[in-house]
């Protein structure tokens, strides 16, 4: 009604600037801050230097972990004292510790003191790297440590960022094969003009899931898993064979995966014959070396790049085998125009200067994300703590390590390995049977001294030993093998 005072809705915003300061503090009390540093970083250190004292695996249940913490978040700040507390208490007796010496599961976690600090010093730099201006060294440093990485393992020069080519950081090998499944996809539109629908990607039977998974979304029609030879590797004929039904069918060849080491027995598919199959045909050609990239640092596994040349795409994960704490994934493109025209998206609000003249790489138009955390800071403050000759020594003594497990393997009444050992993977089953082989790897589990994973291939499963824990020394893989050795003699079905 004209004339009537309307109430104040607005709430009563003057602070109470004492009790605002006190509550603040931890965001801003830099010697409290070093104080729980210097408690976190020993915690750190008695946490690795003790961890071969605890089972692998700690026995925990499903619910176990969530019932011990409050249900309510806390309204109030809490000392760091609690927190630290809390990781000894609730948080370590809930992990499978993937840094332990007896880890053999999976593939590696690799981590590293330089790679940790790293971490540390990226969190408090606490800057994003979505384009040059927003961080200049961010994208200068991954610009440059890249290149690094393609002359110390005899990848093409056209990959660096000098080049025509170039590399960046991503979340993991899912997201890079993502990124290059998308290539894969524009390159076959603007090729033929066929949509996505009927769009084919092809990968080797024994393909990581990553690439169904990035080809179902980037929106292709089809994934065809091409047979393998003996040791598991994809067959060049076949995928021409199969290349050749589809276009009869009336669909489009869009990208070719060649596994440069497969996770289920690092089989290396033949690069050269992959790459001249998708050339004939205009497919892109992506190479995924998410373990078994790393050895390419040493210049005797150098072979298994052969036809690298052709490649369009290619990911390896320093996160696996290289040192370098999660996350951590390497793409490199051949040329990166393809790249930035399919990435690309220009809003008003990330136009500048240095962008418009084209003197610098913004990583936003290489990556799925926008935000790009200082990734490259690990892989410098690691490259530069171990040097490349540090970096060889690791991934030549556990491949080692792996080949005389083989041997010894090789040398054994009641095991049998089921593929080649080019890395430092060993992958075999029991002679007695199926069930055996389950019984052999449960009996490992069952130690708490050691952990392994069982696959299975061609419906059979099979025993996964990766060699590759930070921590893992000559004599733990020593005692792995002594207790595999006697406990299959045990679990022999008696002479009739």
């Amino acid at each position: 009604m004209a004339g009537t005072e309307q109430p104040d809705l607005e709430p009563d915003l003057e602070p109470d600037l004492e009790a605002d300061l006190e509550l603040l503090a931890p965001l801003t009390d830099f010697d409290a801050f070093r104080e729980n540093g210097y408690a976190l970083i020993d915690w750190i250190a008695d946490y690795l230097t003790s961890l071969g004292q605890r089972p692998v695996c700690e026995p925990v249940e499903p619910g176990e972990v969530r019932a011990q913490l409050p249900v309510a978040a806390p309204q109030l700040p809490e000392p760091f004292s609690s927190v630290l507390a809390d990781l000894d208490d609730v948080i370590v007796p809930g992990l499978a510790h993937w840094q332990h010496p007896g880890w053999f599961a999976y593939f590696p976690a690799m981590t590293s003191p330089a790679s940790m600090l790293a971490e540390l010093a990226s969190a408090g730099l606490g800057v994003q790297g979505m384009i040059w201006s927003s961080s200049p060294a961010v994208t200068e440093l991954e610009n440059h440590v890249l290149d690094w990485l393609v002359d110390l393992m005899g990848l093409p020069e056209a990959w660096k960022t000098t080049s025509r080519g170039g590399g960046l950081l991503t979340s993991g090998a899912s997201a890079s094969t993502l990124i290059a499944m998308i290539n894969g996809r524009e390159k076959c539109r603007k090729r033929t003009g066929a949509p996505v629908e009927q769009m084919v990607v092809y990968a080797s039977s024994q393909a990581h899931s990553s690439v169904e998974k990035g080809a179902r979304l980037a929106g292709f029609g089809h994934v065809r898993l091409i047979d393998v030879d003996d040791e598991f590797a994809l067959r060049p004929q076949s995928l021409a064979e199969a290349v050749s039904q589809d276009l009869v069918g009336g669909l489009s060849p869009a990208a070719a995966v060649s596994a440069l080491g497969t996770t289920g027995t690092t089989a290396v598919d033949p690069v050269r014959g992959v790459g001249e199959v998708a050339a004939r045909w205009g497919m892109w050609h992506h190479v995924d070396a998410a373990y078994a990239g790393s050895a390419m640092v040493c210049e005797e596994f150098r072979h298994h790049l052969a036809g690298v040349e052709l490649v369009d795409s290619y990911t390896f994960n320093p996160h696996k085998w290289f040192a370098t704490n999660l996350d951590c994934s390497v793409l490199w493109v051949a040329d990166r125009v393809p790249l930035i025209d399919a990435m690309s998206i220009d809003p008003p609000y990330l136009r500048n200067e240095a962008t418009d003249s084209g003197r610098v790489i913004d990583y936003r138009n290489w990556d799925l994300s926008l935000g790009r955390p200082f990734r490259a800071l690990k892989l410098w403050f690691v490259i530069r703590a171990l040097g490349a000759e540090g970096l060889r020594a690791t991934i030549r003594r556990h491949t080692q390590w792996a080949r005389d497990l083989s041997a010894r393997i090789d040398g054994h009444l009641c095991l049998r390995r089921i593929a080649p050992t080019p890395f430092a993977l060993v992958s075999f089953v029991h002679t007695a049977g199926d069930a055996a082989t389950r019984a052999l790897a449960t009996a490992v589990n069952d130690t708490g001294r050691y952990f392994v994973t069982v696959s299975e291939i061609e419906g059979r499963p099979y025993i996964r030993v990766a060699i590759g824990a930070t921590l893992t020394a000559r004599h733990h893989v020593d005692s792995f093998w002594q207790f595999i050795n006697e406990s299959a003699v045990t679990l022999r079905p008696p002479e009739k």
